[in-house]
């Protein structure tokens, strides 16, 4: 199994081309269950959760081209088999995405219910009842999720709480449903208004996106669309937060500042200089970082996706910073593998204190999940001396080429077996 090999101390300099938006594109890539048309798609990231979808949907009857340069297209003329099968949805919880358009497009479908990083209960309920709601008839047996729906009918749906996945499922339903669709407590993610200029590209009819209340009036039929995936704002901030840990100076292209504004703020908090300007971000940092507190929010909030990088830069900051997770409650287990880097870092509840230190120490470490094998990667290049990280197939589930791209600016990290 590969492991990350990284020898630390090492500055930051150069510049470094931010990818394409994993949490746009697999939604994204759901949308092609609405038409029979082909949807072509660019800036879409080679990784193993987009890989994942590939196959679900080809599974499904969807035509998926080959992925080159950020390209794929995809075409589903025909659904023969509207079923997502445990062995590919437990790798995934965004594989629950296609419970909506299968249901609108289809009338029925099988999906089990989801996987995904081992980060607390994040449960399907809001998409349940917001697509019975929408006329649908649901049942759970022995995993799956059994849905049926002669046609979707619109329907005014308040959500309990802001979930990103329950927003998409069920705007990519009521695009085909009858009538208009009022999606109220909606998440305001960019991800879920990237999702809505593709399938306004595809014809569909929505209002609101990127506010509490998103309207859809639903259609007849979608039509094929070209579409670019967003810049990956989680990708955007781990490099960020490594330079601010590392220290250096780094340009980072082909982002989306306006869509990182709260790390950014937390960055310069730490004493970063960042200058932004249109599809460009430039980070310096000279020093060591100072200190910085968040209670991670929905967006526009401080992003839960973000708070184990910024902890592992609080690992070596002056002072001490609180950190609460009020996102999900088991998104702390990284701070036991900081721990043997030599971090002080203690849990209260849902908050974790950090006591910065002078300097880690390299060590062996194990990744527990996506975001935390990424705040493990800042925290080894800060580390003195060698750090092992062990299990990053969670890291390839949202990073494209990491280690490639860190190497480039000048970091001393490679893939060991």
């Amino acid at each position: 199994m590969d492991k990350l090999q990284i020898i630390g101390g090492r500055l930051l300099a150069g510049e470094v081309r931010v990818s394409g938006a994993k949490n746009a594109a697999l939604p994204i890539m759901c949308a092609s269950l609405l038409t029979d048309q082909p949807l072509a798609l660019d800036n879409v990231p080679s990784l193993m959760d987009v890989r994942t979808m590939s196959k679900l949907l080809a599974q499904m009857g969807v035509e998926v081209g080959d992925q080159e340069g950020g390209r794929v297209q995809l075409q589903a003329a025909n659904i023969a088999n509207p079923v997502a099968g445990y062995e590919l949805v437990k790798t995934m919880r965004a594989s629950v995405l296609v419970l909506g358009p299968l249901l609108a497009r289809c009338g029925r479908a099988k999906v089990s219910l989801p996987g995904g990083c081992a980060i607390g209960a994040r449960p399907v309920d809001q998409h349940v009842r917001g697509l019975q709601a929408m006329g649908a008839e649901i049942t759970v047996e022995q995993g799956y999720m059994h849905a049926t729906a002669k046609r979707l009918r619109g329907a005014r749906i308040a959500m309990d709480l802001v979930t990103v996945t329950g927003t998409e499922n069920l705007m990519l339903a009521a695009c085909l449903a009858e009538g208009t669709t009022l999606l109220e407590n909606a998440a305001r993610e960019p991800e879920v208004v990237d999702l809505a200029h593709c399938l306004r590209a595809m014809g569909a009819k929505i209002e609101g996106d990127g506010s509490q209340a998103i309207r859809i009036q639903g259609v007849n039929a979608l039509s094929g669309a070209r579409h670019r995936v967003m810049p990956d704002r989680i990708e955007t901030g781990t490099y960020l937060a490594a330079v601010a840990a590392a220290g250096g100076k780094v340009r980072l292209s082909a982002a989306a500042p306006e869509t990182v504004a709260a790390t950014i703020q937390a960055l310069r908090e730490a004493g970063a200089k960042i200058s932004c300007r249109a599809d460009m971000i430039e980070i310096e940092m000279d020093g060591r970082p100072g200190s910085v507190s968040v209670t991670t929010a929905p967006y526009p909030g401080f992003p839960t996706d973000m708070q184990a990088q910024l902890m592992a830069m609080n690992c070596v900051a002056r002072g001490k910073a609180e950190i609460t997770e009020t996102i999900f409650e088991n998104r702390f287990m990284h701070a036991l593998e900081l721990q043997r880097l030599g971090a002080d870092i203690s849990i209260q509840g849902n908050t974790a204190v950090v006591q910065g230190v002078a300097r880690l120490q390299g060590a062996s470490v194990m990744a527990t999940d996506l975001r935390a094998s990424a705040s493990l990667v800042v925290a080894g290049l800060v580390a003195q001396g060698e750090t092992l990280i062990d299990r990053i197939y969670h890291l390839d589930r949202g990073y494209e080429a990491l280690e490639r791209k860190l190497a480039g600016l000048g970091a001393k990290i490679a893939r060991v077996r």
